[in-house]
């Protein structure tokens, strides 16, 4: 499964022979010694260099990676996972997705993504090594579309994924991903990072999922819920999305920032659930049109409140969003709302930065102070206490 929008120095080294954990005889790069021998051989050299890394991910990550694959009931389903009275259910009776995960830790917990899961009535996960064990779905959150399921029979010798660092991630650093894309496990593909700092919007959820990592590594369905890996083999990130028209890789994957997990998956094993800060507001980046249509002091940045939810943290607080709209060339704008600026004397440049620091920084019933630009050009600080994000539906 996999959401479609829009139509997934130091001196040089030389690979010295050893062998893996996985019992397959690889090469590893020693530190300190020299890259190439030169002469004709370099280029073979550096080629050489270059797969044993590619290899060496794959074969540290493998253990780690399993394969998911959910049978949803439809029509005849009592509710129990079981069709009565119809003796042998035919496949239209079923609704068979898949996906891709990864091993969180020893106790049988696998991350996956949230759509992958969403409404499964059998879950099965798949090892490398052709282990096949049902799981259960843990628990879920849609607004960063990541799900916990739970092995129902332990195993010994789980290996759980190395963790990275979302936030060190770079443009241009090698991208690599595992998964099950078209249902082809275990597949291997890889790329760049091309971007950091995406804002995107999961499945049917109305907020959005901050510091999103692009990635050009061809990811396809099947993909969704897999690792995307640095050159180390750590998780830096769960492909969700991709930007197509056609439904298949264009070169344009989306990736859920491991960042992100390490807040949401500790407390779906605990809880099922996830619980974020609210303010209560929609807004958007306050851009130089509005400036000079709200008539602000020029140079003012910051996320703009269009409008504020009722009796929300931010209608309590004071912020109010705006009251008329003005057009230039054929664009509708919001005008007159409030502006944020700061957050806990963090400087708002636009909402992104805006959403960032609540998810990242704050909790359900924390006071924070808001910088605010009022459309009179006035400035305040307003004191705000948080409160928890209402849940979709």
């Amino acid at each position: 499964m996999l959401f479609v929008l829009a139509a997934c120095g130091g001196a040089a080294a030389t690979p010295e022979p050893s062998v893996s954990s996985a019992g397959a005889a690889v090469e590893t790069i020693q530190p300190n010694q020299p890259a190439f021998t030169g002469g004709e051989n370099a280029a073979d050299e550096l080629v050489a260099a270059q797969e044993t890394v590619m290899n060496r991910i794959y074969l540290k990550a493998l253990p780690s990676v399993v394969n998911i694959q959910v049978i949803q009931g439809r029509a005849g389903n009592d509710g129990t996972g079981q069709f009565p009275n119809i003796p042998g259910v035919p496949d239209d009776f079923l609704e068979r997705g898949e996906g891709s995960g990864f091993v969180w830790d020893d106790r049988g917990h696998i991350v996956t993504n949230q759509h992958v899961v969403a409404g499964a009535e059998t879950v099965t996960v798949i090892f490398a090594d052709g282990t096949r064990v049902l799981a259960k779905v843990l628990g879920g959150d849609i607004d960063s579309d990541l799900a916990v399921l739970e092995l129902e029979e332990p195993l010994d010798n789980l290996v759980p994924i190395e963790l990275g660092d979302s936030s060190k991630v770079l443009v241009g650093q090698l991208a690599v991903a595992i998964g099950a894309p078209f249902g082809q496990s275990f597949t291997m593909t890889s790329g760049i990072v091309s971007a950091v700092g995406r804002t995107i919007r999961s499945g049917s959820s109305q907020f959005t999922i901050p510091e999103v990592i692009q990635t050009d590594a061809p990811i396809n369905p099947g993909n969704s819920g897999g690792p995307l890996l640095d050159r180390h083999g750590r998780v830096v990130g769960i492909t969700t999305q991709i930007i197509s028209r056609s439904g298949s890789n264009a070169g344009v994957g989306l990736v859920v920032p491991i960042n992100i997990a390490k807040m949401v998956v500790p407390a779906l094993i605990k809880d099922g659930k996830y619980d974020y800060s609210w303010l209560g507001i929609s807004g958007a980046t306050l851009g130089p049109d509005v400036v000079r249509l709200m008539e602000l002091p020029k140079g003012s940045q910051g996320a703009l409140v269009i409008s504020v939810n009722k009796d929300s943290p931010a209608d309590d607080g004071g912020l109010t969003g705006s009251d008329r709209t003005g057009v230039v060339n054929g664009i509708q704008y919001a005008l007159g709302g409030d502006t944020i600026t700061a957050i806990n004397g963090s400087e708002i440049r636009d909402m992104t930065d805006l959403i960032v620091y609540l998810t990242n920084h704050t909790r359900p019933g924390d006071e924070v102070v808001l910088g605010v630009l009022h459309k009179d050009g006035t400035s305040e600080e307003l004191p705000i206490v948080l409160g928890t994000r209402p849940s979709v539906g």
